[in-house]
């Protein structure tokens, strides 16, 4: 669910502060900042409660899980049935994200698995959905940039 906060200078501070140091207090962050701790209080609320904070699963490495291998599955799926495909998707414990296409699939799938014999059954639990029409694999063979929303918060600050 996007967020419905937009962020200003000020959040943008909060937010730097936050990503070089996640487990900062909210005192250590108001010091950091040069702000009041009331006020970087009700910051990080109205963030929270605008859902402008991702969760802390972001983080994980699921390698650490025994989930060492990770890929992306482009499916092609019956419209009227998305719905329910997205429902079955929610089941399967190896889908990371799922996200909604405009273009050649309809939906990106994000798995991480054991090995090959796990991806090739986690693809057939996905190619098994009713409503499901085809999909196309490709494995991740090495993260060259890493998620970051570091370098557009640091523009908002300009």
């Amino acid at each position: 669910m996007p967020s419905t906060h937009k962020a200003d200078q000020i959040d943008a501070r909060l937010l730097l502060a936050l990503a070089e140091s996640p487990r900062a207090t909210t005192i250590a962050l108001a010091d950091r900042i040069g702000l009041s701790r009331n006020t970087v209080q009700a910051r990080m609320g109205k963030l929270d409660d605008s859902h402008a904070l991702r969760s802390f699963e972001r983080r994980i490495d699921p390698a650490i899980l025994g989930y060492p291998l990770q890929a992306y599955i482009l499916t092609n799926v019956t419209q009227r049935k998305l719905a329910r495909v997205g429902a079955a998707l929610d089941g399967i414990p190896e889908v990371l994200e799922v996200l909604g296409l405009s273009g050649v699939a309809d939906l990106l799938i994000h798995v991480a698995v054991r090995d090959a014999d796990d991806l090739y059954r986690v693809a057939g639990d996905i190619l098994g959905i009713k409503g499901v029409k085809r999909t196309t694999t490709a494995l991740v063979m090495r993260e060259m940039v890493d998620y970051r929303i570091t370098p557009l918060v640091e523009k908002l600050t300009d």
